[in-house]
């Protein structure tokens, strides 16, 4: 090698040298005059994040806003986190409950989503009406039969949290209350595992959302009124169970102004195409359900028998009480609540009486004589439409029944005037299932 190219070739690789750490620090001067985007955190039920934040989230980002980072878990832990500060946006799908918490929190609609009752996809049943949900969930229809379905006890699934969005929903426009217990023994941490819990059991029943179940071929949504959950049912209110959704913000937060920015973006059309794409509408403030919504819950209250009450609510006649149990399993609540029940139990029986009957009667069931039964006659009408004075030859009632073919432990209640969990308690039945030839005790004493 000539003494020129081995010089040739030395200047090369020193200048390569030097260039080499120049480029690498011209790098990082590049990226740091990109503008900083920046990032909101979501926290909530999972409801809301299937129905609204995921897809919009995205059209956020895409439109260059910066990310959202999706906590998705249920309604509690997100009001508990925007209040607390580590959350700047919370989902709910309930409004605020008016609780000293709630009261400093903003609660923005920005969708409407149908309240589906579910079940797995194998249940045949395909229809159910307001009041039976209603019945259903206070603790009066325990069976599947009793709604045209297969003789199998209903295992009625619900959210643990008094607070979860979805459950404080539903129960508002059946009981008129958020807070009303239930019917349920079977609870769970948040919708997205009662939906895996109920895909596992065909006797199987609770409340999601539409969106939320959207895609899942384990469950279905049962058709209310003859009205399956749609979109077009939700947008003209033929189908009743439609809640708003709401995005929950701090206004004292740091980032009060950037969430703001996002819950503005929910009006513009990127983000409606978004909510669409699950069945999801988005809300207009002067719309059509808005105007509905008064109307329609007073119309349910009214189908069911139901009307909205102030104070502490009493649990469901024949209950487990786990719903009340999951909050305050000894509290005074709980136990006057029971013992409510009881005493008016207890009530209806010592002031049974004829009414509006004429002439004679035979076969009748007198409850206040510790269900007595036998015949009773008028022997002096006075005024009005009730029986002034009647003669009655009673009999002791009789305390056990054998269990005959096609018997539910629903239809011997209704039977003997007793209630579903009377006969499991006093029978010591774990759940509905009973045999052919069991004999059951039917009466306490």
């Amino acid at each position: 090698m000539s003494v020129r190219l081995a010089r040739l070739l030395s200047i090369t690789l020193i200048g390569a040298c030097l260039a080499t750490p120049a480029f690498a620090k011209s790098k990082p001067k590049a990226h740091a005059s990109a503008p900083a985007k920046s990032s909101l955190v979501w926290r909530g039920d999972v409801a809301t994040a299937n129905g609204v934040v995921n897809e919009v989230a995205k059209a956020w980002e895409k439109a260059g806003h910066g990310r959202i980072e999706l906590q998705p878990f249920n309604t509690a832990s997100g009001i508990d986190a925007v209040a607390s500060g580590s959350a700047d946006l919370a989902g709910s799908a309930r409004a605020s409950d008016n609780s000293a918490q709630n009261a400093n929190l903003t609660f923005t609609p920005v969708a409407w989503d149908a309240l589906v009752i579910i079940t797995q996809s194998s249940n045949p049943i395909r229809n159910l009406t307001l009041k039976q949900v209603h019945d259903i969930y206070y603790g009066r229809i325990h069976n599947w039969s009793e709604v045209g379905g297969n003789n199998a006890p209903i295992d009625v699934y619900a959210v643990a949290s008094p607070g979860d969005g979805v459950e404080y929903s539903l129960r508002s426009l059946l009981f008129g209350r958020g807070n009303q217990p239930v019917a349920a023994p079977r609870l769970y941490v948040n919708t997205r595992k009662l939906e895996e819990g109920i895909a596992l059991n065909p006797n199987g029943l609770g409340v999601s959302t539409l969106a939320s179940i959207s895609g899942n071929p384990k469950l279905k949504a049962i058709p209310i009124n003859g009205k399956p959950a749609t979109a077009a049912n939700i947008a003209d209110g033929s189908y009743p169970l439609f809640t708003p959704l709401y995005l929950v913000t701090n206004p004292r937060s740091p980032k009060a102004a950037q969430a703001q920015a996002f819950i503005d973006f929910m009006q513009t059309e990127p983000a409606k195409a978004a909510l669409r794409k699950h069945a999801v509408l988005p809300y207009q403030g002067d719309g059509a359900l808005v105007a509905l919504d008064a109307s329609r819950r007073s119309r349910i209250l009214a189908e069911v028998g139901a009307r909205p009450v102030t104070g502490t609510p009493v649990s469901a006649p024949g209950a487990t009480y786990a719903a009340r149990a999951a909050i305050a399993p000894t509290s005074p609540d709980t136990v006057a609540a029971r013992q409510a029940v009881e005493r008016r139990r207890a009530e209806a029986q010592d002031n049974a009486r004829l009414s509006r009957i004429q002439g004679s009667v035979s076969d009748v069931t007198v409850t206040s004589a510790d269900h007595a039964s036998g015949s009773a006659t008028t022997r002096e009408q006075a005024a009005g439409t009730d029986f002034g004075k009647v003669d009655a030859d009673a009999r002791q009632a009789v305390t056990t029944y054998k269990v005959a073919k096609g018997d539910t432990l629903s239809t011997i209640a209704k039977r003997h005037s007793v209630e579903v969990t009377q006969l499991r308690e006093w029978n010591h039945l774990k759940n509905d299932q009973i045999k052919l030839g069991q004999v059951l005790r039917i009466r306490n004493r």
